[in-house]
């Protein structure tokens, strides 16, 4: 019975001191949100393209990283929509290209970062504040030539 009462307590002492086993936590599906004025055939190569430098990165669309597409398809009345739309999904990040879809998405929110691609100037379009210090929440590549 002593014997049954020392392996009880020695049980009950190493269950307390064990540490507790946690679950690997799932890692966080990182969530793009993609507003193009053209339509999804016009841009298709630019996608195809976009995707192959995350995947380069690691990032895998459906896996470890989700895409939100919204095409204005011509129509730029429909960029505000568009823009509240991809807003209304708490993204991480939205994407664009030009000044038109950059404006919208900058209307819809102060908070998630906006990166642009090809705007005609984002310092005189009031996109941004500065080339070298863009400000607020938004930043992008342009291309400004001399004439």
């Amino acid at each position: 019975m002593r014997k049954k009462a020392i392996c009880l307590a020695l049980s009950t002492m190493l269950f307390a001191i064990s540490f507790p086993v946690l679950a690997q936590q799932p890692k966080k599906l990182h969530r793009i949100g993609i507003l193009l004025v053209g339509s999804s055939s016009f841009y298709s190569a630019w996608i195809d393209v976009f995707r192959q430098g995350l995947k380069e990165f690691g990032y895998i669309e459906g896996k470890n990283i989700g895409i939100e597409y919204r095409y204005a398809e011509g129509k730029a009345d429909r960029l505000p929509a568009l823009a509240a739309e991809l807003v209304g999904l708490k993204l991480d990040v939205v994407f664009t290209s030009s000044t038109p879809s950059v404006l919208a998405v900058k209307k819809a929110t102060s908070t998630i970062p906006i990166v642009f691609v090809s705007t005609s100037d984002p310092v005189a379009s009031g996109l941004v504040t500065s080339l070298a210090r863009p400000g607020g929440n938004i930043t992008g590549l342009t291309i400004i030539g001399v004439g």
